[in-house]
């Protein structure tokens, strides 16, 4: 009988289907089949793909880390440049050609999947020097401009792709809601409604016109975690801390700007290294598998912060991989030890403790962004359109007009404002010559820097050369040195922080005169008031700062924040060719114990701010 059954199961006249698999050719003439749809060529890719090959689609590694060969031989989805960490010539050219090097040992692949490079380009293509430098953030929130943040959008759009960049770790759209936290200035404002009014068109113009993925960070509460409870190891008094906010705080103050930028489309979101209510986000399912993609829909790929896997629970890197993927991580950044997680992955796999379904998620979000990305087709973007866009005046122009925006004027007494242009101006302070002050953090360095005895940190204008410009085109007059103060009829006091990033700016205290503040301030401030002349004072600070003694001194007060590059743009203010129109995007409080929004003791509410006419 089984004999008769096969035979009857089998047609003599018909070779019984083999099905085989696609060759790596057919699987490649499928990135530019215009018939088929993103998810079927991402559907297709991975099933043809082994399970080494997906997992080096989720690592990360620092550009410092990890050779040409190694992304070959370990087949990797993406590299980044940490902080700091730029290709020797650190110009668009020593980029570029990095990238190429890069992208040509990913497409030499048995698949020939693009790698897309990372960069924290968070206020322009900031880790060159000769790149145009933006306002942070606080000072766009200040602006509110949703229009200029197109423009700023566009301009560090085309910087990057003078490059070879094709993704972007912006923007923060973080609800800072302690001052102290030294990544304020990266928080656009207090308020989740100003910041997805800022965000979106910033995330669209770069993703739909630039074909540059943009990040959404850091996810959830960074900006509401409790002074205190900071990371130890480091010695951060709130960054990396705890929120112990309730849920409905949650989603009324954090969750929203995330809601608003998955609706515009973005294409990855960076996990916070903070913990809500004791877990850390990394390891917080409920946040990225039931909210984030879930809920929210989120289709793009979320990424880890610099080694945030290591702080989580467990007894080694396996386990905390583990809780990580299990988790929703799809991507780690990973610049030192990203081959032992390659390893631990893979083994974690192979014993049951993650699913292949969960990495086989993971690496087809990955590559749908690469497909939506175009990099299949133009893994190095669309560099003629934007080869000398680099540092170019259009983007520099693009720069002034937001210092200029960003300017809060918040005293004007006797009418000191606008300053004459025919008027004799004594201008002192640390912060009035130093482009790396205007700067700040992030600014060719993690931490950024100041310019030395000639030589300034980045290309650009300072404070002082704005003032002496107009001075010069008008007849006016500009005092630096202290023995010529009796010779001016009005002095312009710029003070303000030294650079700093992340935890290392957090700062108890927020005085005038200790914590991150720069040597000189007090100096400078006695100087002018012993002198008896009407006084300006411009702070450039991440942050409001506690002046409320001081400002009672003062007969006006304008908050610069950390314009960038364009530091001259500021003159052009105060002078009067444009009016001030900036309005406070955070509380300034009173006293650094009382430093929650809205607070009723606050030195200036929220929104505060006026024109020299009012």
């Amino acid at each position: 009988m089984s004999t008769f059954w096969l035979s009857a199961c089998v047609d003599e006249n018909k070779s019984p289907e083999i099905t085989q698999s696609p060759t790596e050719t057919e699987i490649r003439a499928t990135y530019s089949d215009l018939g088929m749809t993103i998810e079927e060529k991402v559907e297709k890719l991975v099933k043809a793909m082994s399970l080494e090959e997906k997992v080096g689609q989720m690592i990360q590694p620092d550009r410092s880390s990890a050779s040409p060969d190694e992304i070959k031989e370990y087949f990797i989805g993406s590299v980044f440049s940490g902080g700091g960490n730029a290709p020797k010539p650190n110009t668009k050219e020593g980029w570029f050609k990095m990238c190429e090097d890069y992208q040509a040992a990913a497409m030499s692949t048995r698949l020939g999947v693009p790698i897309i490079y990372g960069v924290d380009a968070v206020h322009g293509h900031n880790t060159l020097p000769d790149a145009v430098i933006f306002p942070h953030n606080i000072g766009l929130g200040a602006a509110a401009n949703p229009e200029l943040m197109n423009e700023i959008a566009r301009a560090t759009a085309k910087e990057m792709i003078a490059t070879g960049v094709n993704w972007n770790f912006a923007p923060c759209v973080a609800a800072a809601r302690d001052q102290r936290w030294g990544r304020t200035y990266e928080s656009f404002s207090e308020d989740p409604k100003l910041i997805s009014k800022l965000s979106v068109p910033y995330i669209r113009t770069m993703q739909e016109e630039y074909k540059i993925a943009a990040t959404a960070k850091h996810y959830l509460a960074d900006g509401g975690t409790e002074w205190g409870t900071g990371n130890d190891s480091r010695g951060f008094k709130i960054d990396q801390g705890n929120s112990r906010i309730t849920e409905e705080e949650l989603r009324e103050i954090h969750l929203p700007m995330y809601k608003e930028a998955v609706d515009a489309g973005v294409k990855t979101v960076m996990v916070s290294f903070s913990s809500w209510r004791g877990v850390k986000s990394h390891e917080d399912k409920y946040l990225i598998e039931d909210v984030l993609k879930g809920e929210l829909g989120f289709e793009g790929y979320v990424v880890s912060d610099y080694e945030a896997v290591h702080q989580l629970s467990g007894d080694d890197l396996y386990s905390q991989l583990v809780s990580a993927v299990n988790a929703g991580i799809d991507m780690f950044m990973e610049p030192s030890h990203w081959k032992e997680c390659i390893n631990d992955i893979k083994k974690a796999v192979d014993a049951g403790d993650i699913a292949e379904e969960r990495v086989n998620d993971a690496v087809s979000r990955i590559l749908k962004v690469k497909f939506e990305m175009d990099l299949f087709q133009n893994p190095l973007g669309q560099r003629k359109l934007a080869a000398d866009e680099l540092g170019s005046e259009q983007n520099r122009k693009v720069a002034q007009k937001a210092v200029r925006e960003s300017l809060v004027l918040l005293k004007n007494e006797r009418g000191v404002l606008p300053l004459g242009k025919d008027a004799k101006i004594f201008v002192t302070g640390p912060a009035a010559d130093d482009v790396g002050v205007q700067c700040g953090g992030w600014t060719k360095t993690w931490q950024g820097g100041q310019d030395t005895a000639g030589s300034r940190w980045v290309e650009g204008s300072t404070i002082l050369d704005g003032f002496k410009k107009i001075a010069q085109d008008n007849g006016g007059t500009i005092y630096t040195e202290a023995q010529d103060i009796h010779k001016a009829n009005v002095a312009v006091v710029v003070v303000g922080e030294r650079p700093y990033a992340e935890g290392d700016g957090d700062d108890g205290s927020l005085d005038l005169y200790s914590g991150q503040m720069l040597e000189g301030n007090k100096e400078a401030l006695e100087l002018v008031k012993n002198a008896w002349i009407p006084t300006v004072v411009i702070m450039i600070s991440g942050r409001p700062r506690i002046i409320t003694e001081e400002i009672e001194e003062w007969d006006a007060f304008v908050a610069a924040w950390l314009p960038g590059s364009e530091g001259a743009a500021v003159a052009d203010v105060l002078y009067g060719d444009y009016e001030f129109n900036g309005k406070l995007p955070f509380t300034w409080p009173s006293d650094a114990k009382k430093v929650k929004p809205g607070d009723r003791s606050c030195l200036f509410p929220y929104g505060y701010g006026f024109k020299t006419t009012e």
